[in-house]
Parts: C-alpha cells; structure tokens; sequence
C-alpha cells in the first residue's frame, strides 16, 4: 500500500508567528453584477482572498481558496459574497477571512448635446471581512472627472489649466446602494463628467460647462462627502480625489471620511 502522504502545512513552523493575511491575488474569476437599466451585468474580477493563520502552523491550504471559489456560481449579492467567505473559513479552518473582488463595470453614456452614445468602463470593487462572527462588507467606485482650476482662472488673462481627476468612493450601507449612484455622485462634484464619445459640439459644451463651474480638488471632496452623508443607507464612507495636475509633476489629493452614529463597524 501506498503511505500517506505529509501534511507539511500543518505541522510546526520554524519561527512560531501568526500570519495576519496569507491567501491567492490575481486570480480572475466570471462575475455578474447588478445593473439598474438592464437587471444583470456580465463581467470579470480580479480576486484577492485570505485567511489568519495561527502561529502554530507552518503553513495555509492554497488549493482550497481555489476551491471555494470554484463552487462560487459567480452571481454576486450579499447573501453569496457572504456565504463565500463563510465557506473560506471554514474549509481553511480559520476565525478571519478577507474578500476583495476589482471588476470593470460599464454604462451606456450619451454625450451632453449630440447625443451620441458609448460604453464608458469604471473601476469598481467590492470588499468584505469576517473577523470572528463580524461581518463587514465595502463598496467601491472609482469615477473619472474634469477640474478646472479656480485659482488659474482668476488670475489668468486668457484661459486656465484644467485636469483630469479621479473620485474614489468606499462605503458601507445598510440595505441596498446601485453603483450607479455612487457614480452619479462622484460625476456631479467635478468641474465636469468625462465621457468616452465626444463629437464637436459635445467637446464645446463639456468645455465651457467646466469653466463655468470651477474646482479645487478640495471642492470636488467636499461635495461628494456631503452627498454621500445625505445619503439614507449610506453609514460610512471614505472619499479621496486626485487630480492629476497639468501644471506640476505631482498630483494633489483631498481625503475625507465619514460616518453615521448608527454605523459601529
């Protein structure tokens, strides 16, 4: 008969120290995602998914996040993000586990006066934790603007510069938050919305729409921040713009959190 084969992973480590996160990134995987005008959205995630590990271990179970994820049927709500990470857990037999899926996620967008429409792609992630029996659960946007700068088009005799920025929105709700909001909101506080397809006189009215309505990336923070405290299932956020500055070889960024006394994660 054949011996059994070693579990190396379970024996002792040579330096006795618990790892806080140990587990697989870069691991794609289908996904279908809620989508306000069509119901459902196909698209693909990038996964990153861990677990504690006990000092008393040498080593985790890689094979079995595969596995987890793999009877995974890919539709994602609360109920399925939760069991999943539940069902982590349990096979790797630890108390915490972490959950981050980054997928593109794509609206029909029409330009401002011809009318003319184009997929437009964000960057979207949904995160969550359970440590211990706590469960925790984030969602994420981040939604491209124009700036323009109030400061150059004060002094400036002709004209100001103006940039591209990036709104990133982290939040935790209570029922339920579209993505789609969360976008709306992060495209309302620039100087402008940025759109895949612009014909000319689209390009005139995104111009002078953004002069007419200048921002500090200080500004654009501080509106979202205040539409997302307003918000009535939203019971934290963190907000940071950075605008990618036309002017420097830097980058400015503004960075505001918040929470609801009802939120106590």
């Amino acid at each position: 008969m054949t011996p059994p084969m070693r579990d190396i992973q379970s024996g002792p480590p040579e330096l006795p120290i618990a790892v806080d996160r140990v587990g697989i990134k870069n691991f794609r995987l289908p996904l279908i995602v809620r989508d306000r005008a069509k119901g459902r959205q196909h698209t693909v995630a990038e996964v990153e998914l861990s677990v504690d590990l006990p000092a008393r271990f040498k080593g985790t179970h890689m094979s079995r996040f595969v596995e987890a994820l793999t009877g995974f049927d890919g539709e994602l709500d609360l109920v399925s993000f939760k069991n999943l990470l539940s069902d982590v857990r349990s096979r790797l037999e630890a108390e915490n586990a972490h959950l981050t899926l980054k997928f593109p996620y794509f609206l029909a967008k029409a330009s401002p006066k011809s009318g003319a429409t184009a997929l437009m792609d964000y960057a979207c992630q949904v995160a969550g934790e359970f440590e211990g029996d706590k469960f925790r659960q984030t969602l994420g946007v981040d939604v491209p603007v124009m700036t323009v700068c109030p400061c150059s088009l004060a002094i400036s005799d002709q004209g100001a510069h103006s940039q591209r920025a990036v709104v990133s929105i982290r939040c935790r709700f209570s029922g339920f938050v579209w993505l789609e909001e969360l976008i709306e909101i992060a495209e309302g506080a620039g100087s402008s919305p940025v759109f895949a397809l612009l014909k000319r006189e689209d390009e005139k009215h995104v111009t002078e729409q953004a002069f007419d309505n200048p921002t500090f990336v200080e500004d654009v923070a501080r509106r979202v921040a205040s539409a997302l405290t307003a918000h009535p299932r939203i019971t934290w956020f963190r907000v940071e713009v950075e605008s990618f500055e036309s002017i420097h070889n830097h980058s400015a960024f503004a960075d505001i959190e918040g929470r609801k006394p009802r939120d106590h994660g």
